[in-house]
């Protein structure tokens, strides 16, 4: 894995952003707003303020973890009490409680859906479920008996995002989760029913693990739409940050696709966005499971990385939520300089 920064980084594409993240002269283009472990995060725009979800932090916690911003780069945890707030308290009877990964939330018509991923209590894998709420507080609900997708054969489903095209119908992407069974992985995609409850048709296999830097896994699909491309941005490789490793291999690419349902084509500047320890620069190790949002009326790109201590090493305390603006040349992201919370007052 490289250890420099990526030249999409320019001076060019940070002048365009400055007013919403820091200037081309400072040191570190990326700083966690929120450093503390919130894997797979997501966000949404909500009367005024910014919501974000988050897969479990503990087990024995909120299955759904939230955090809430008024800017997006002062953050604090949602709480009932002293405990933290739970998006969906109780989960459908066919899910085990202590594995709710990756929540993504889609308002539609008048009601919000939640995408999730929990372990299924008959065959042990991780699938894919959704649930409903009037707010996006929750509490989020679910009588399924079975798991909106579950590819048992191929050790399971992740990762689901629901995308909305321009024309109305709404598609899922997934992950199968095949390296958990030592198999190549693919990312999915299936048209959905118009209450974005169920699936129809077959599902279609768009990408695979097929490139040196992706190594054993593809995963986290984030569809995009750009003019009359379509542009679908996951990550690969190994998520976690082991002993005998530097830095986590964890990294970010794009495809680009005809249609929603493909075909596509990765992008030869993959990996757009990778691990890297530099003494100006400072520490990114794992960036990965991006998702895209609107705010402020441009898009903005968030995602984790591994919490470091000094030097740039493992500090083991899980993975902390950066916020970058997300421009474009053509069908390329161009990912500004990241957002980064007030500086402290003495």
């Amino acid at each position: 894995m490289r250890t420099s920064i990526n030249l999409f980084l320019s001076a060019a594409s940070l002048a365009i952003f400055g007013c919403a993240g820091a200037s081309a002269k400072d040191e570190q283009p990326f700083i966690a707003v929120y450093p503390v472990n919130f894997p797979d995060p997501f966000i949404v725009e909500h009367e005024g303020r910014y919501l974000a979800y988050a897969t479990n932090a503990m087990r024995d916690q909120a299955n759904v973890q939230m955090a809430v911003s008024p800017d997006l780069v002062s953050w604090t945890p949602l709480k009932d009490g002293d405990k933290l707030h739970d998006a969906m308290p109780v989960l459908p009877r066919w899910a085990d409680r202590g594995w709710t990964w990756a929540p993504e939330v889609m308002k539609l018509g008048d009601r919000f859906l939640l995408f999730f991923t929990a372990r299924e209590k008959a065959s042990g894998q991780q699938c894919t479920g959704v649930a409903t709420s009037a707010d996006p507080l929750g509490p989020f609900t679910s009588e399924a008996e079975e798991p909106l997708v579950c590819q048992r054969e191929l050790g399971g489903t992740i990762d689901a995002s629901p995308f909305l095209d321009a024309d109305g119908k709404l598609y899922l992407y997934y992950k199968a989760d095949a390296n958990a069974v030592g198999k190549p992985t693919e990312i999915f995609v299936q048209p959905m029913t118009a209450d974005g409850l169920g699936l129809t048709g077959a599902p279609v296999a768009l990408l695979d693990n097929d490139q040196p830097w992706e190594a054993h896994v593809i995963e986290s699909p984030t569809m995009v739409r750009r003019g009359g491309d379509y542009v679908l941005f996951y990550s690969a490789n190994h998520f976690g940050w082991e002993s005998h490793q530097r830095l986590s291999p964890y990294a970010m690419g794009y495809a680009v696709c005809e249609g929603p349902a493909g075909p596509c084509k990765d992008a030869p500047a993959n990996p757009i966005l990778y691990s890297y320890a530099d003494r100006a620069a400072g520490c990114l190790s794992g960036p990965g499971h991006q998702a895209v949002f609107e705010a402020r009326g441009r898009q903005f790109i968030v995602f984790h990385a591994h919490i470091a201590r000094g030097g740039c090493q493992n500090a083991k305390k899980g993975r902390q939520m950066y916020i970058a603006p997300l421009g474009w040349e053509g069908s390329k992201p161009v990912i500004g300089t990241s957002l980064r919370p007030p500086a402290k007052t003495k």
